[in-house]
């Protein structure tokens, strides 16, 4: 695909070289190496105490998988008399506000937080501002699944190790299957989405009690309709990324006609419930479980719960038809931290191959091949299993392999994250994202435009929100 030839930097692209230059001046508490500690301080030493952890809600339930983890690392440290001692602090609110939460304190200087967990897209720009340092690259093996660890690294140093990884899943219901007179309901082999639309047109002419449209999603004015977006995207132009990896926009109108005719194709009225519009993951989880679709484009972490109200064979899960956008989260140091070296050292512990088992039989997507593969890596804290409900009540249902993983975790989890797509790199994702999410809402609207209309407007709006 040609693209347009460079045009010169926009007063966008000077005030992200002006935004660089000041974050130099931020206080830097780590560097790159190989240290024998897991990260090279400019401190001669740590300070004893407690290592906080900024992170966002923990969706495996009461007394989850990420704070075993760290009660099991605190154990050791006090066994050892080390002094040091991880305290997991959950930000309330929206992923949005929990990112403003985090510059707001980051920016200010402030050593309250030692280790963030970061959504994918903000380590572009947390690493550009230098509110997190460069961590040793040896964090960052080989074991690490490709497109998850490229999550990581920006310009060239590794600022992040993933913790917890995501990708989009399309989940079924079989017995809506057979009663609309499918033979075949097993799935799992993977559906395109010229045979998912044959399905729903069957569906549609054959409807199960309560069902109301074949599949929905998550399309309401914030990051669910950027990630669908962006799959429709990657799915109609391979390899096309809108930004450069520089986090240039560098898009054409061609591709985002393409991409446009591509997110139309899937939003038709005939085959997504109308709801999708305005639904976000717990809408579209209610309107799933409900009955009113077949079909549901969500993360893997709700497989537990859906697992449980529909047993047995009633529930089928498979790669989402074309391209999946990756989601997850990885654990960095902050600048500010006064204990940068255990700090890191902590995250050596959580993203290791037996944590990352433990992720994983509790319903994250694991960032390790080898949780998935190897039979050897166990994990090492007592009940680890996910629960049936937020609160902590409830039994394990989730059908498991001899191992004791997730049963679809092997052959359906981990290659979809194999063929993940990224959403943009870029320090200004924030920009992109409500920019994107705004233009596309003309998709949706009474009257929308043309898809070469609506792509022409959002390059000029992307032309204007990202350097290029």
């Amino acid at each position: 695909m040609p693209r347009r030839h460079p045009r010169p930097r926009s007063r966008f692209a000077a005030r992200w070289a002006l935004a660089a230059a000041l974050s130099l001046l931020l206080p830097t508490a780590c560097t790159g190496g190989d240290g024998d500690a897991g990260g090279a301080a400019t401190r001669s030493a740590d300070v004893p105490g407690d290592i906080v952890i900024a992170s966002g809600r923990d969706v495996t339930g009461k007394n989850g998988v990420r704070q075993r983890l760290i009660d099991a690392w605190n154990a050791r440290q006090e066994k050892a008399g080390t002094g040091y001692r991880a305290r997991l602090v959950e930000l309330p609110g929206s992923a949005d506000e929990q990112r403003s939460q985090l510059l707001g304190a980051l920016q200010s200087g402030s050593a309250a937080y030692d280790v963030v967990n970061l959504d994918v897209t903000w380590v572009p720009e947390f690493a550009a501002a230098r509110l997190i340092g460069p961590l040793p690259t040896s964090l960052l093996d080989e074991d690490v699944i490709a497109p998850v660890a490229s999550t990581a690294r920006w310009d060239g140093e590794v600022y992040a190790v993933p913790f917890n990884s995501d990708v989009g899943l399309l989940y079924y219901r079989r017995d809506h299957l057979r009663q609309a007179g499918v033979q075949y309901t097993d799935l799992g082999a993977g559906v395109d989405w010229k045979r998912l639309r044959r399905l729903i047109e069957t569906l549609n002419d054959h409807k199960p009690a309560g069902y109301e449209k074949g599949w929905t999603t998550q399309l309401a004015a914030y990051e669910g309709r950027t990630v669908n977006a962006m799959e429709a995207f990657a799915s109609a132009s391979p390899g096309v990324t809108l930004t450069d990896e520089d986090g240039r926009y560098d898009a054409t109108v061609e591709e985002l006609t393409q991409g446009i005719a591509e997110l139309r194709r899937r939003t038709e009225a005939p085959y997504i419930l109308p709801d999708a519009v305005h639904s976000d993951e717990t809408a579209s989880l209610g309107d799933f479980a409900a009955g009113r679709t077949t079909f549901l484009r969500q993360w893997p972490y709700v497989y537990p719960t859906l697992y449980s109200s529909f047993p047995g064979d009633r529930l089928g899960v498979t790669a989402l038809p074309g391209r999946a956008v990756l989601g997850g989260q990885n654990l960095a140091v902050t600048s500010a931290s006064q204990r940068s070296r255990t700090a890191a050292e902590l995250i050596r512990y959580l993203t290791g191959k037996e944590s990352e088992r433990c992720l994983l039989d509790a319903g994250f997507a694991a960032t390790r091949t080898s949780a998935y593969v190897d039979d050897a890596v166990t994990c090492p804290v007592t009940a680890a299993a996910p629960t049936a409900s937020p609160t902590g009540e409830g039994a394990d249902t989730v059908p498991r392999d001899a191992a004791g993983r997730p049963a679809y975790a092997r052959d359906t989890l981990l290659p979809a994250l194999r063929r993940a797509v990224h959403r943009p790199r870029t320090p200004l994702y924030g920009a992109f994202t409500q920019t994107f999410t705004a233009q596309l809402g003309a998709l949706f609207a009474d009257d929308p435009p043309g898809d070469a209309e609506l792509a022409r407007r959002l390059d000029e709006a992307l032309r204007e929100a990202l350097p290029h």
